[in-house]
């Protein structure tokens, strides 16, 4: 599973972190995880990333990837010029070009390699 983590970058473009877990994420639910909340990302004072899932905390460690990756995203664009409206379908495919723009830069991940370890709150006398 991916999950983007989103940075702003001096050139304007967006730069992306990948967070990469050891074992399996699972729903109390068995549902589908697509597009649903996870948890939070944290950094501490000394910028070591914390990751909180439920009553769970991980921490980890940010790692530069050896080969940057680039997210794209891929758009039809119609080339033809339709003056009657009346352009059949095959003729629009054939006249059909694709696009890729670059959304954004992935240069580093979230390493979390260790057991995640329970949240207790302290109780107070």
């Amino acid at each position: 599973m991916q999950i983007p983590i989103k940075v702003t970058d001096q050139d304007g473009l967006a730069e992306w972190m990948m967070i990469e877990l050891q074992g399996d994420l699972e729903s109390r639910t068995k549902s589908e995880m697509r597009n649903k909340f996870i948890g939070d990302v944290h950094f501490t004072k000394q910028g070591i990333p914390v990751l909180i899932i439920g009553h769970h905390i991980l921490y980890g460690k940010v790692q530069d990837l050896d080969k940057p990756l680039a997210v794209m995203r891929k758009t039809r664009v119609d080339e033809s010029m339709d003056v009657d409206g009346l352009q059949d379908l095959q003729d629009r495919h054939a006249h059909q070009s694709v696009e890729y723009s670059i959304k954004a830069i992935v240069k580093k991940k979230l390493l979390f390699k260790t057991r995640p370890k329970p949240i207790i709150a302290s109780m107070q006398n």
